[in-house]
């Protein structure tokens, strides 16, 4: 029997993500498989809004948090191919008039470094108390914000020499898209639709938080549910580093391209550039938006992210040996939000090594 009528079958029977989201108590659980370049599993479960009885729906979005990075940095890739920027371009290259704004220990900083998390940059896995107000009170168009944001978190030395070591920071994916507005004069938002979003068929993709399901704060023993609007998720000028929602189904077509590419099938990129965006250039485990590891089940080495900012979680898995890939979302926060994509992945993967 093919695969996808064994997953097919094994998944109408045997409720997965309904026993995972009443395990876990997340309001919503969302969860796809690719397969071959063949979208073979998609399902969700569970309320827009807890307690409002409306459910929700195959094609409603979810907030990716930081899954937002690989997307991010396959837009750049474009540009690169395209010969808007380089790999090795150095920030002071593209912002030649803010010498005087960025401090001198920056000024050798490259695209790579920033997407590899080895730029210097503060750690900022949460957000900063003194700093983050100030990114909520900026206005004016979103690209002059980040080229504000690019001068404001340049400005001091760098916490470590650029290259020695990994610190992860949402900063770099802002800087760096920040760099391909002043190449291109367009905003990252305008260059997702065009070069990502528009090719892939991604109709749901958007950003910031979704319009018709709401995110929620884990409580000790229910979820809050938090209101789309600016109170429900990271101020704008970060999207880049992880602002992007959509349905899965429109999420696996993103990671399906990146699986296709390998193979040489892209219709973004070629195969070279996508063994550039899944190399670990530092042996660091941590490629450009993915990090690397190792795993049994991936026949070897496998790609994975998470995403979250506050009020929901996004995981996706990839293994390029096995040419598979595994995703879920839910619209919740909290450690609880993050096991249960983790428990729908892995019950994906044991039916996918039972049935190969």
């Amino acid at each position: 029997m093919p695969l996808f009528n064994h997953v097919k079958r094994w998944f109408c029977e045997g409720d997965l993500l309904y026993k995972v989201r009443d395990i876990f108590h997340v309001p919503a659980l969302a969860a796809a498989c690719v397969k071959d370049g063949e979208l073979i599993f998609a399902e969700v479960v569970g309320e827009r809004k807890i307690g409002s009885g409306e459910l929700i729906r195959l094609d409603d979005a979810f907030h990716l948090g930081s899954c937002t990075k690989a997307m991010t940095a396959t837009m750049l890739a474009i540009l690169v191919e395209r010969g808007s920027l380089s790999w090795d371009a150095k920030i002071i290259d593209v912002f030649p008039e803010a010498a005087d704004a960025i401090h001198p220990g920056f000024h050798s900083i490259t695209l790579v470094h920033l997407l590899s998390h080895k730029a210097g940059l503060p750690k900022d896995v949460r957000p900063d108390r003194n700093f983050f107000p100030k990114l909520r009170e900026m206005s004016g168009p979103v690209v002059f914000q980040r080229y504000e944001l690019v001068k404001l978190v340049l400005a001091n030395p760098p916490s470590y020499r650029p290259g020695e070591c990994m610190v992860y920071s949402n900063y770099g994916y802002v800087v760096a898209a920040a760099m391909a507005e002043k190449v291109t004069g367009k905003s990252w938002e305008e260059l997702m639709k065009t070069l990502i979003f528009k090719p892939l068929g991604m109709e749901s993709a958007g950003f910031g938080p979704p319009r018709d399901v709401w995110g929620h704060r884990r409580l000790i023993f229910t979820c809050q549910p938090i209101a789309p609007g600016p109170d429900a998720d990271n101020p704008p000028v970060l999207a880049p580093a992880g602002g992007i929602h959509c349905s899965v189904k429109d999420w696996a077509k993103f990671v399906s391209e990146h699986l296709k590419g390998l193979q040489g099938n892209s219709k973004l990129l070629s195969k070279e550039t996508f063994e550039f965006l899944h190399k670990d250039h530092y042996d660091q485990g941590y490629a450009l938006g993915w990090l690397v590891v190792e795993r049994s089940w991936a026949g070897g080495l496998a790609l994975t992210h998470g995403g979250s900012n506050g009020l929901w979680f996004a995981v996706v898995w990839v293994a390029p040996k096995r040419n598979i890939a595994f995703l879920a979302a839910t619209n919740c926060g909290g450690k609880l939000a993050f096991s249960a994509c983790q428990a729908a992945i892995s019950k994906m993967i044991k039916r996918f090594l039972s049935y190969r």
